[in-house]
């Protein structure tokens, strides 16, 4: 009996250095193929943000020629100022491809575009 409480007392459960090597190797591949993907993910994250930017600005714009018919063109930084974009806070943008001297086009069809129509 006593020899028997002895083994149950000796007996020692762990994992074998070969165990968590292969655990390691396990987690170093995982991690190979998952951090590319986070790149990319984020990558086009942040050419949503830009395109979503664009598309602020130029619905700006438009609204401002509905508004404003014989102006053929804005800068960002009136569209501000007058209130039909907020003002942008540097820290909470991720990128931003515009500045406040990027200027807004009022095309021949009342729109707007980031392009000067007459060049």
């Amino acid at each position: 009996m006593r020899n028997k409480i002895k083994q149950l007392m000796n007996k020692e459960e762990g994992f074998t250095l070969v165990e968590l090597l292969a655990v390691i190797v396990i987690l170093g591949i995982i991690l190979a193929i998952a951090i590319p993907s986070i790149g990319g993910v984020i990558d086009r994250a942040s050419e949503d943000a830009a395109t979503a930017e664009e598309t602020l600005v130029v619905d700006a714009g438009r609204l401002y020629f509905v508004q404003n018919p014989t102006v053929a063109s804005v800068t960002v930084e009136t569209l501000v100022d007058e209130g039909y974009i907020d003002e942008r806070q540097d820290s909470d943008l991720l990128t931003s491809n515009f500045t406040d001297a990027t200027t807004i086009y009022q095309t021949e069809n009342g729109g707007a575009s980031l392009t000067d129509p007459d060049s």
